[in-house]
């Protein structure tokens, strides 16, 4: 393997004024190297890697750094500005510039070595002698680790060398070791607006845990990392740092983060496990903050552990808050939250479903009563696959319950609420309580972990709250409030309510046909959407009844309706809609042929007064059809795949091509009577501009769009 930096990498009179100028100038001569194969595309990367975070440092230093494919091996070039060079920080311009090039399967040992140089950069010996080398062959064995600051600096002259301004050399190492926040100068080594107290003389020193990341887990990564130790080491701290970067991720060791007296994380991508700190002082920052002012992060933890503000860990940082908005109301987070399981349970609705439907297919509906395939299965009988296919699917039908439970719990307070849901929703199952049941112990999960995690916990606790505590807890409490309180009436309701479901006939069915036909169109895969969806496969398995097998198939087919409508609405009146509406159309039959109501939403953001009541109509006249025409459906999805799989076929066909029909002459007959000329409407924004007469059009198109 060739050396990482070569003096042929070292440009000791870099003459670029521009940071992308000096990116090329120094790619140049790893393409000179056969170290880049492609430079155009390697710029690239540089740039998209510079637009996410800029890569200035203080104390005059830039970093442009990224991994790409168009690197043949982990490289590094180094050059020293006659002009300096804007890279962001916050200090001002730069006269150092290293351009760190990692292919995209880069190994861990050049990793680590840029790791060490990404360290080095925090000592002021270090960065002064590379101000003062005059040798390009010297400044490379400095940056390899193969010279001493010292002994670099002997290859200099006594003036040093000119780095474009008046400061000197000792000027600038002096600077270097200040950073500058918003607030003013901080500096790095302990002098901040909150000055740290030293440890009395025999006092156990104050404990602190650290966690630092960025994108590409390169440079900052470890920067972070060293400056926070250092300013540790001068306040008197013990800091230890967990660096989850590309050269590999060792966790901390979970004494040492039980022991501890705070957290800093200093990070720009997520932090991994971040429940590890729950119940400490935390202060949480970008990975900048940490390697520019990290004596005033040590000192905002430790006022932090005075005060007893402690973190309440992952419950604070939710997958549900982290997608919504911070204002979201009690109402929008409880949706999200029910979102959140049904989200995770439809993976198992489609495989346990359609292996149950097609097994019942292949073998009849008496394959319900075969024996266990692992006692007997014959290779060339179509009843002993059957009987697989039914008893696989059977067991991934098993865990719906459980996992909505268990994921609307995950939705309110992360991974710790895992384990008391999905025990909860065994629960449901075990006690027959169904649906409802894991809706129950999914939302009874989840407030019982954010209640633990409320509590203010010892210190010598806290390690093991993830891990014991918590998991320990909650599912003790869940188990306990399903079987004993809140499980036995949900399983009453639950039975009452299939029973209500089979003794349906008549007007009844026809009525629930129309209600769950415009939930199924109200918000094309919506919260309503997935609430009458959801309720329709929890009637489903081995032991669904007939009323329930009717309820699926209603459902399904008013899913149908919206996106075959608009498809059907796009054929035979074209010119109402947008160039892009009808390209939109012709993938809408695939999509409403597979039951993915989805496909109508590209229509009901442009025109939602006239396609979403359409669609309500057209799905409450095909489930209310269906419903009345007593149409099964054993499998959950699959849309016009499965219709071997039901009852009732081609009555069923029928009450689809329905309700397609009413809402495709609905929204034909509500557009048409807006005035509008149909063949102007379809002009596209680029025909626009070519067209002036067409302007007034344009707008009349995307004034819906605008306001939905």
């Amino acid at each position: 393997m060739s050396e990482m930096i070569t003096a042929d990498l070292v440009d000791l009179d870099l003459s670029a004024d521009t940071k992308e100028a000096a990116a090329r100038a120094l790619a140049e001569r790893m393409v000179a190297q056969g170290r880049v194969a492609d430079l155009d595309g390697f710029l690239a990367d540089v740039a998209a890697r510079e637009a996410q975070m800029p890569t200035g440092l203080d104390g005059g230093i830039g970093i442009p750094h990224c991994r790409s494919a168009h690197v043949t091996e982990p490289t590094l070039a180094f050059g020293r500005a006659s002009q300096r060079i804007d890279f962001g920080a916050a200090d001002g311009p730069a006269d150092l510039v290293f351009l760190i090039a990692a292919p995209a399967g880069a190994d861990s040992d050049h990793l680590t070595i840029l790791s060490s140089l990404a360290r080095q950069l925090m000592n002021a010996e270090f960065t002064g002698a590379l101000r003062s080398v005059d040798d390009a062959g010297h400044a490379a064995a400095l940056i390899r680790g193969d010279a001493t600051p010292a002994e670099a600096s002997d290859s200099g002259t006594d003036e040093g060398v000119d780095s474009g301004t008046n400061e000197s050399s000792d000027s600038r190492t002096d600077e270097s070791s200040h950073s500058a926040t918003d607030e003013g100068p901080v500096s790095r080594t302990g002098e901040s607006s909150v000055s740290p107290t030293e440890p009395a003389p025999g006092d156990t020193p104050f404990k602190i845990v650290a966690v630092t990341s960025c994108p590409t887990g390169i440079a900052h990564t470890y920067m972070a990392a060293e400056s926070l130790e250092s300013a540790g080491r001068e306040a008197g701290v013990e800091v230890v740092v967990e660096t989850q970067g590309s050269a590999g991720f060792a966790r901390l060791d979970p004494a040492v983060v039980a022991a501890a007296d705070g957290v800093i994380f200093a990070h720009d991508v997520p932090v991994r496990d971040k429940e590890r700190f729950a119940g400490k002082p935390t202060v949480d920052v970008g990975v900048k903050a940490g390697v520019n002012r990290p004596a005033e992060l040590i000192a905002e933890v430790r006022g932090k552990a005075e005060r007893g503000e402690v973190s309440s860990g992952a419950a604070a940082d939710t997958p549900v808050e982290r997608a919504g908005d911070a204002g979201d109301s009690y109402g929008t987070k409880l949706r999200k939250w029910l979102m959140s399981g049904v989200s995770y349970m439809v993976p198992f609705v489609a495989a346990g479903g359609l292996l149950i439907a097609l097994g019942f297919a292949i073998g009849g509906y008496e394959i319900d009563q075969a024996k266990s395939v692992a006692e007997h299965f014959v290779w060339t009988e179509a009843a002993s696959w059957a009987a697989l296919l039914f008893q696989v699917g059977g067991l991934a039908f098993s865990f719906l319950v459980p996992v909505l439970a268990g994921y609307i719990a995950y939705g309110m307070a992360d991974r710790p609420g895992l384990v008391p849901g999905f025990v909860g929703g065994a629960v449901a199952v075990n006690i027959e309580a169904g649906f409802l049941g894991g809706l129950a112990a999914g939302l009874i999960a989840g407030a019982t972990v954010m209640a633990i995690q409320k509590v203010r916990i010892p210190a010598v606790l806290r390690g093991i709250m993830p891990v014991v505590v918590i998991p320990l807890i909650s599912a003790a409490v869940v188990g306990f409030l399903m079987f004993l309180v809140v499980g036995k009436p949900i399983a009453s309701l639950q039975g009452g309510l299939s029973n209500w479901l089979e003794s349906l006939t008549g007007a009844n069915a026809i009525i629930l046909g129309v209600i769950l036909g415009m939930m199924m169109c109200f918000d094309l895969g919506g919260p309503l959407n997935k609430v009458a969806y959801a309720f329709a496969v929890g009637g489903l398995g081995a032991n669904a009844t007939e009323g329930n097998l009717k309820v699926m198939a209603a459902v399904m087919a008013a899913g149908m309706v919206p996106p075959l409508a608009m498809a059907l609405a796009t054929t035979v009146r074209g010119r109402l809609f947008t160039k892009a509406e009808r390209e939109n159309g012709k993938a809408a039959w695939v999509l409403g042929a597979s039951f993915i109501t989805e496909g109508a939403i590209p229509f009901a953001a442009a025109d939602p007064l006239r396609v979403i009541p359409a669609s309500m109509v057209g799905g409450a006249v095909t489930g209310a059809l269906s419903m009345g025409f007593g149409a099964t459906l054993q499998a959950p999805h699959g849309g016009m795949f499965v219709v071997p799989l039901i009852g009732q076929p081609l009555l069923y066909l029928v009450a689809i091509v329905a309700g397609t029909c009413v809402t495709t002459g609905l929204v034909v007959l509500l557009k048409g009577m807006r005035g509008i000329d149909p063949e102007q409407t379809s002009a596209t924004a680029d025909e626009a501009t070519s067209a002036k007469a067409a302007e007034p059009v344009k707008k009349s198109v995307k004034e819906p769009v605008a306001a939905a």
